[in-house]
Order: C-alpha cells, then structure tokens, then sequence
C-alpha cells in the first residue's frame, strides 16, 4: 500500500522528520528560505497531508487547492499564519505544538528583561567599540530586580511559568487574564493597574484580532517611564511605530522584542537605530530539546490525521462533531 504524501515546508528536526518519513511519502522543501505561497499553493494539489511553520500563510486559497487534504499541522504554539475557520469549515484539523516550548520561552523572556535591564548588549557594543577606558560610577546604570513589580500580560502556560522564575529575583507579580487563576504567587489586577504599577511588563497573549496592536499608545502612555516591556509572543501584538515613539522620546526605559512584524524587520526600520530597544531573531522556542519535541508533536499531529484519528493537539476540536 503506497504511503500518503505530504509536504513539509521547511527542514525540520530529526526526532520528527525521520517519524513523517517513516510513515509517509514526504516532500521536504529543502532551502533554509521559507516557500513561497505560490510554490506551497503548487505542492499542495496532491497531497494529504501538510507541516506548516508560522512563516506560511495558510488560508482558504491554498486549502481549496489540496482537494485531498487531511490535516494541516502547524509546527507552533500559534496558529495566527493559518485560516483555522476556513480549515474548521472544510472539515480539516489543524494541529499544534502546545506545552514543550513553555519553559524555552519563559527562559528567553528572563534573558531578555535581565539584558535589558542591566544593558549587557549595550555593554558589549560599548566595550568592542573601544570605548572603555575606565570603570565610570554612572556607566550605563540599569534596573534592579529585589522588590520591583513585573506585570505579566496573557497568564497561561507561558505566562505563568515567567511568574514561576520571578519567585527567584525576589520580584513582586501581578498579571491580567481575566480567564487565569492566580498562581505562583502572582496577583491579578486590571490591565490599568499593571501599567501603572509594573517597572517590567512582559507580554504573552496570542495574536488574534482582540489583540492585535494591544501594545499601543495609549497601553504605553500607561507604562513607568522607568518600566521595560518585552514581547516573546507575536510581532502584531505591539504597535511598532507607537513602541518607537516612546523609546525614543523616553516615556519608556527600554523594549526587548523576540517577535517582530514583519520578520525579520527591514534594515532601516527605524527600531534598530535604536539602543534602548533590543531586538533578536524570534529565538523563544530555540533549544535544541524544545524544537526537537515541537517536530515530533507536528509529526504525531500529522499521522493522525493522516490515519483519520483525533490529533493529539488539536486547535478546532469541533471538526470531529458529527
């Protein structure tokens, strides 16, 4: 019996790509340049099933161009990059990877607020400049983190473990979700409260359309002109040019963004000119462990479907009601 075919958008860990080429016919698109809409539009008319990552826009164009299509596996937490209405209508699951990334990302947040912080790439860029001549008692002076507030924006999985590692700095938290239960700690308050009240602010909700450019003027107007904010979520959470306006009038101390929108941004966006606002490239989920484990859950969602079964990790359950 012929394996099922399938495309894979980009070159993805072992631990699941060796699983998807066990069990299927596999068309791997091999550049490390993700493919372009027209050319996954074009490798989608005869196959199965499909591993998308969240560089590809997925919409209801492309999934009426595989009339064969089963499932449609997205190799993130976030599925923003795909049509999950347009999927949920034509009766296709779209599976995630939930869960394994959550401490990778917690991990990278508290990378970016200590670095931000205490300006460790200010400091590098200063020392191999060749501006270092002497220890300076108001060289480059940061924030401390004993008895400071850190307001964490969206409290699931994410959110609280960042709420879990603030225990250790000795940091008071406060979050808002009007959906969480508190823990680790961690008080609720209303989205005002935590503005005015946080010297950091972390955010850590999905894209969708409620939330999209919820960082905004006026949410920064709120914020400390100490605080820092740090995005680990997605790019259109934040108002880009709004975040730029209060860096560089100084309403705010600094940003640390993971995400950004587009990705990567242009050269002369006008952030990176920018030292108060440290920008690095989408790495919340890049340990070597996690990304193994998001591949072998995208591959488990795959074959799943493939076979006709619940995905393990599902998005929009109700395809399954009869």
């Amino acid at each position: 019996m012929p394996k099922p075919k399938v495309f894979v958008t980009r070159l993805i860990p072992a631990k699941g790509l060796d699983l998807i080429r066990e069990f299927c016919d596999a068309d791997v698109w091999p550049d490390e340049l993700p493919p372009s809409y027209e050319e996954i539009l074009r490798r989608v008319r005869d196959v199965e099933g499909l591993v998308s990552l969240l560089t590809d826009k997925i919409d209801a164009g492309l999934m009426d161009a595989g009339p064969r299509l089963k499932v449609l596996s997205n190799m993130a937490v976030g599925v923003d990059n795909v049509d999950v209405p347009a999927a949920t209508a034509r009766k296709l699951p779209v599976g995630n990877t939930p869960g394994v990334l959550t401490d990778a990302t917690a991990d990278q947040t508290f990378a970016l607020l200590l670095a931000s912080a205490r300006r460790v790439v200010e400091g590098e860029k200063y020392v191999r400049s060749g501006l270092w001549v002497t220890w300076g008692p108001q060289l480059l002076l940061g924030a401390d983190f004993v008895g400071a507030t850190l307001g964490i924006v969206g409290f699931g999985r994410i959110g609280q473990a960042v709420a879990k590692r603030a225990q250790g700095f000795d940091l008071r938290v406060i979050y808002h979700d009007p959906a969480a239960q508190p823990a680790f700690g961690a008080s609720p308050v209303d989205l005002d409260t935590l503005l005015h009240e946080s010297d950091f602010v972390s955010v850590h909700v999905p894209l969708t359309s409620a939330t999209h450019h919820l960082v905004n003027p006026a949410f920064l107007a709120k914020m400390k002109p100490n605080a820092i904010l740090v995005n680990t979520s997605r790019g259109g959470v934040l108002d880009q040019s709004a975040l730029y306006d209060a860096l560089k009038s100084k309403q705010i101390f600094a940003a640390a963004l993971d995400v950004t929108d587009p990705e990567p941004l242009p050269s002369t966006h006008p952030l990176l000119e920018l030292e108060n606002c440290l920008i690095v490239p989408h790495l919340g989920s890049a340990s070597k462990h996690t990304r193994d484990m998001m591949s072998f859950l995208a591959a488990q969602n795959l074959i799943a479907g493939l076979k006709g079964e619940r995905l393990p990790n599902c998005v929009n359950p109700e395809v399954y009601k009869s």
